[in-house]
C-alpha cells in the first residue's frame, strides 16, 4: 500500500504538470509559441500582399467585420468595409501610391488562447517620402483564423 507521502508527492507532480486549465504548461508554452508563429505569418501575409499592390489581400489580415476599429492620428474608422475604403482613397486613388511597407520591432503578447497585443513599427516606402510610425494590435484567434480586430496606428 502507497504511503501518504507517495501519494502527496504524486499529486502534487500532477499539480505541476496541469495547469488551472486543464492543458498542460508545456502544451501552454507549445501553444503559445504556435499562436505567436501564426500571428507573425498573418503580418507577413499582409507586408507581401501590400507589396504587391494588393489591398484586398492586405486586407485579409483584418476581421471582416462592422465592429472592427481602426484609429490613425485624429482619424477613427468603424468597420472592415469603411477600413478598405480608407485605403483605397490614401492608397489607390489617382496620382497616389502604396509603395514598399515594411514592419519591425514586433512585440507579440498573448493574453489567452484566443487574444494577443501586438505592437510595432511600419516603414513605407513611396517614391516621394518614407513614413513611419508605431502600430498597436489586438488580434483575435476566430474560426478563419488570427484576425486584427483592433489598429491604433500614429506616424
Amino acid at each position: 500500500m502507497p504511503s501518504i507521502r507517495l501519494l502527496l508527492s504524486a499529486a502534487g507532480l500532477l499539480l505541476l504538470a496541469w495547469g488551472p486549465d486543464g492543458r498542460t504548461v508545456a502544451g501552454t508554452e507549445t501553444d503559445s509559441k504556435a499562436g505567436k508563429k501564426e500571428i507573425e505569418q498573418l503580418l507577413d501575409a499582409q507586408v507581401a500582399a501590400w507589396n504587391k499592390g494588393d489591398l484586398k489581400g492586405f486586407m485579409k489580415g483584418y476581421w471582416e467585420s462592422p465592429d472592427l476599429s481602426f484609429f490613425s492620428g485624429p482619424d477613427k474608422t468603424k468597420g472592415w468595409q469603411a477600413t478598405l475604403e480608407r485605403y483605397q482613397k490614401r492608397y489607390q486613388a489617382e496620382g497616389k501610391e502604396m509603395g514598399k511597407l515594411a514592419f519591425d520591432e514586433l512585440a507579440i503578447e498573448l493574453l489567452g488562447a484566443d487574444s494577443a497585443w501586438v505592437r510595432g513599427r511600419y516603414k513605407l516606402t513611396t517614391s516621394k517620402a518614407t513614413f513611419t510610425g508605431r502600430f498597436t494590435l489586438i488580434v483575435k484567434k476566430r474560426p478563419e483564423g488570427w484576425r486584427i480586430i483592433h489598429d491604433h496606428t500614429s506616424s
